[in-house]
């Protein structure tokens, strides 16, 4: 999806925004400014430092207790989680906040400063000296070091109350909604927890690297003449070095067996096979892609392997192949040449190395076809239940008379779920292949009351809404950045009586539930809708991710006047 622009949206700081709340709760007698534009600037903070001498804890007695040096060492207690999954922490006797990857609420270690950013500081965790409330074992060797699963030694019910927690918090301080607002149990919904919690994932993708990343507790058995390439997922902070993995708790188990024959393999010698390399712009084997689908006849599951390669060279993948194609759930294997600088995994071209060129997934009913590069669902068994709330909200009566607007279609999954109860549904999106397999999902399924149109949704002008009848159900499905302005003018103008609104983001989508309720002040736009519930899903247990759906209504007094 394209990226939005600057101009005509008001951008919100996740991370400031999600933080004021801490900001308002943590703060000592001593003032601390509450919102960006009154904090101490860095100029002021180094006036600071020039007239308050420093107390025997490092800190000045005045307004310089707020601001620890960068590559100061603090001891720090995590208080809790703040959205994207860092642990949130308060300097001792100065109430000053300070953000740490990869610490859990309880937990008490040493950390130092790396970053500040005028009203709080990023530390970088040295040493931990006790363990975090609800510890458990992580199953995963890698956890501790892959960037993916990063809560997974926190308890699962741990988990969901965190998370739970930074979108109730993000509602409140982000999109203004007062507590009388949301009645926790009658607007926001407890979190729908996920049932699988491992092996959930339906799509992994794995970078071949020609620098290995070795963690720091294990370079000392680190042997001299180790390989040096790698297969696996890039090292958190590092585009160009790729932590070796070979099995993925997240992934199938015959995925997990075709990482396993290739990583076997790939390094001999013989094969002729090399890694691309990001800044040389050399190499040939780029990144392997897994997708698992399912038989809709049998229930049985099929594995696409994607080999994303800089060239056509098909006779070097070949011995890969030949090495796990007798594993029974392969059923399609497909090269795609992606040639430019860039180590995207999209290819200019495809070529079917074995088998067939696409797997089927079934979702609410309905048969989808999956290429290599189409976008579906991660995880099909919560994508399940993610549908049926969808389904749910939209309300539709099921008598074929309404008209269903679905905005950011992607492929066409939600709005062919809902096709067959509806009159028509017209889908939107950006991306010219995601409505090829749209268009294609809608034949397969045999549904002829779907319209998609590939358009940008950031550039709509006046003349949007006149190709299609006023819809009575909007689904809203952006990618995280949320919805430009133009887009939430569109919709404030149009006055559909329901939206629907899916969101991976819940900051951003705090922000457009703030603008489609209370308004735009700075633009003069009045808000026209009431939040009527909002359900956090967690579709991807052990990371920050969080899903919602959230029902908006008309207001009574907008409707008479629209």
């Amino acid at each position: 999806m394209a990226s939005i622009p600057s101009h005509g949206l008001r951008h919100l700081s996740t991370t400031r925004c999600s933080f004021q709340f801490h900001f308002h709760k943590f703060r000592s007698s001593t003032s601390l400014a509450a919102s960006p534009s009154s904090t101490t600037s860095h100029d002021d903070s180094q006036r600071a430092e020039q007239h308050d001498p420093p107390s025997s804890n490092g800190f000045s007695s005045k307004s310089q207790s707020y601001f620890p040096k960068r590559g100061q060492t603090l001891e720090l207690v995590c208080e809790s989680l703040a959205f994207k999954g860092k642990g949130l922490c308060k300097v001792s006797d100065t109430g000053f906040v300070v953000m740490c990857d990869r610490v859990l609420p309880g937990e008490r270690f040493v950390g130092r400063v790396t970053r500040r950013k005028g009203n709080y500081a990023e530390v970088t965790k040295l040493e931990t000296l006790s363990p975090h409330w609800d510890l458990v074992d992580a199953p995963c060797e890698y956890a501790s070091y892959c960037g993916g699963c990063k809560t997974q030694n926190l308890s699962y019910e741990a988990q969901l109350r965190y998370k739970e927690q930074q979108v109730h918090e993000l509602l409140t301080h982000v999109g203004k909604f007062s507590q009388k607002e949301l009645e926790f149990h009658i607007v926001m919904k407890p979190i729908v927890p996920c049932e699988i919690q491992f092996h959930y994932r339906n799509k992994m993708e794995f970078s071949f690297g020609s620098k290995r990343w070795v963690p720091k507790d294990a370079l000392k058995e680190k042997q001299e003449g180790d390989e040096i390439n790698a297969l696996g997922l890039h090292a958190p902070g590092f585009f160009d070095k790729v932590l070796n993995v070979d099995k993925c708790l997240l992934q199938s188990g015959p995925a997990n067996q075709v990482l396993a024959s290739v990583q076997e393999c790939w390094r001999d010698p013989l094969l002729g096979l090399s890694p691309y390399d990001v800044h040389s712009h050399k190499g040939f084997l780029k990144h392997l892609m897994l997708r698992t689908g399912r038989d809709v006849n049998t229930g049985l599951p099929e594995l696409m392997v994607n080999f994303v390669t800089s060239s056509y060279k098909p006779e070097l993948l070949m011995p890969l192949v030949e090495k796990f194609s007798d594993i029974p759930e392969v059923v399609s294997v497909v090269n795609n040449i992606n040639s430019s600088v860039g180590n995207t995994s999209v290819g200019e071209e495809e070529h079917v190395l074995y088998g067939k060129s696409s797997i089927r997934e079934s979702l609410r009913g309905l048969t989808f076809q999956i290429s290599a590069n189409s976008f579906f669902q991660t995880n099909t068994h919560q994508a399940e239940v993610l549908y049926r709330l969808i389904e749910e909200c939209a309300g539709l009566k099921g008598d074929g008379s309404e008209i269903v607007l679905d905005l950011f279609c992607g492929t066409g999954t939600i709005g062919l779920t809902l096709a067959k109860r509806a009159r028509h549904v017209y889908g939107y999106e950006v991306v010219p292949q995601a409505i090829k397999d749209a268009c294609l999902n809608a034949e397969l399924n045999s549904i002829c009351n779907a319209t998609f149109v590939q358009g940008d949704l950031n550039k709509i002008d006046q003349n949007f809404g006149n190709n299609f009848p006023k819809p009575d159900i909007i689904i809203s499905d952006p990618n995280r950045p949320g919805m430009h302005m133009k887009l939430i003018k569109f919709l404030l103008k149009i006055k559909t009586p329901r939206i629907v609104y899916v969101s991976c983001n819940p900051a951003t989508c705090a922000r457009d539930l703030d603008y489609l309720c209370h308004g735009v002040v700075e633009e003069g736009i009045k808000g026209c809708y009431t939040l009527k519930s909002l359900q956090p899903v967690d579709m991807f247990p052990h990371t920050p991710h969080i899903e919602c759906v959230c029902l908006l209504e008309l207001t009574p007094d907008s409707q008479m006047g629209s």
